[in-house]
């Protein structure tokens, strides 16, 4: 008798509890996400069944999308520069040098452009029941790797195609290791645009129409399909090109894709500059993201 007391007490206990919005610039609450996880994992999921149901080719759009983007770069400047004087990595053919900035750049405008909606998307399950808001734009990042995985391979395909078939001599080494520590880079990154982007979006739904141009546009102005050395050189900017490096380090994708290229085809020095530029804006502007979401959260059912 006395443990049903307690039982119901407890009960009414729990049940009076209330969650109230958070007020002002507050921190995040890493173990509330950390229990929350097995949602996390379910969203992932669903986003990747809904992302390729009802697809003939389903998962391998993934691929073809950075393969065949690839192509015509490789043809355009093959047809304007001619072949082999594409602007690649220093040893490394055109098409591989490209293809492999294509797969970080990828896992970045992939993850924005969904992150960045993803407030919008979910708006009936945000209405409906509680959870840490955070993990809206988290999900796409989860699903930007699976993505990226299936890419890795088709990318050591063409490498080892390359090496048997083109004379291209891949060189492997430690460089290698630091791979997941540019992919960490290029998702953080990610997360921190997208916390504003989907903040904002929920504020004004201009801005879903206004992200993929801007992604598109910065897959010009990111070298993705040139080499950093290609353009910033004395040849175009003189005695200014050291100053017009640090401004165009300010994009933290350059020193992604630069450091990947470094790590997985050893055809480039290590991208110094742009990687000191690039970790502590990429932070602050996580960092200010996060703070910036938090406070918005609140108002986030009124606004979707």
């Amino acid at each position: 008798m006395n443990q049903s007391v307690q039982s119901h007490t407890h009960n009414s206990e729990y049940l009076k509890q209330v969650i109230k919005p958070s007020s002002g610039w507050v921190g995040i609450d890493f173990r509330e996400l950390w229990r929350y996880r097995e949602l996390l994992g379910f969203l992932a999921q669903r986003d990747i069944k809904v992302r390729y149901k009802q697809s003939v080719l389903g998962i391998l759009w993934a691929v073809i999308q950075p393969l065949v983007n690839t192509l015509v770069f490789t043809v355009l400047f093959g047809l304007l520069l001619g072949s082999g004087k594409q602007p690649s990595a220093e040893g490394t053919p055109y098409f591989l040098s490209t293809y492999a900035a294509m797969l970080p750049w990828g896992i970045f405008a992939t993850a924005l452009t969904t992150a960045g909606n993803s407030l919008v998307a979910n708006a009936n399950l945000i209405k409906k029941v509680y959870f840490p808001r955070l993990i809206t734009p988290i999900v796409p990042m989860v699903t930007a790797m699976i993505d990226f995985a299936i890419q890795f391979v088709i990318l050591i395909v063409i490498a080892v195609g390359y090496m048997i078939w083109g004379g291209y001599e891949l060189k492997v080494s430690w460089e290698l290791l630091t791979i997941p520590l540019f992919l960490l880079l290029a998702l953080l990154a990610a997360l921190g645009v997208s916390l504003w982007v989907a903040s904002l979006n929920a504020l004004y739904r201009d801005v879903r129409f206004i992200l993929p141009f801007v992604v598109q546009i910065g897959k010009f102005v990111t070298p993705v399909v040139y080499t950093t050395a290609s353009v910033i050189k004395p040849e175009n900017f003189g005695d200014r090109t050291d100053l017009v490096h640090l401004i165009y380090s300010l994009n933290p994708m350059v020193g992604v894709i630069e450091g990947f290229r470094w790590a997985l085809l050893g055809a480039s020095p290590f991208p110094w500059v742009e990687i000191i530029m690039a970790v502590p804006l990429t932070l602050l502007v996580l960092i200010g993201g996060m703070y910036y979401f938090r406070r918005m959260e609140r108002i986030f059912v009124d606004l979707v």
